[in-house]
């Protein structure tokens, strides 16, 4: 059903569960997983509000990341594509999704409660524009 799944991710822990749950899915589909991270131009310059994605903050820093992503897709058995890509979050996966033909994306809950859920988070913005299926997974505890 999902050939191609596509799952964001930055450096919490919460997106590693997402990763987790995008390897698993595409373990039992026999599916492609693409992995995306994304750094903004605030981050780089050090300022501004707290972002999902803040965690990676340079291009050096999100290509590790995503090596270190990658090794728990091999331990699912699942060869992961890797994309990192400057600017807001929400924006790079829809963006990635749309470029690799993506079946469903996969993103953590991670600040879709409070305040950011009515003003938006990554999560709901991704729901809302991306153009396949979307899962939430969620990552609390």
């Amino acid at each position: 059903m999902f050939d191609v799944v596509l799952v964001g991710a930055d450096g919490s822990e919460t997106a590693r569960r997402a990763v987790e749950a995008a390897c698993e899915i595409c373990a039992m589909s026999k599916g492609q997983l693409h992995i995306v991270t994304a750094f903004d131009q605030i981050s780089v310059v050090g300022g501004g509000e707290s972002k999902e994605f803040k965690t990676v903050i340079t291009e050096d820093e999100g290509n590790a990341l995503l090596q270190t992503l990658s090794f728990i897709a091999t331990k699912h058995g699942v060869v992961a594509v890797v994309h990192g890509a400057k600017g807001d979050p929400a924006d790079v996966l829809i963006s990635k999704a749309e470029e690799v033909g993506a079946d469903l994306v996969v993103v953590g809950n991670r600040g879709m409660k409070g305040v950011r859920r009515v003003l938006g988070s990554v999560p709901n913005t991704v729901a809302h524009g991306a153009h396949c299926s979307v899962l939430i997974v969620d990552t609390t505890e």
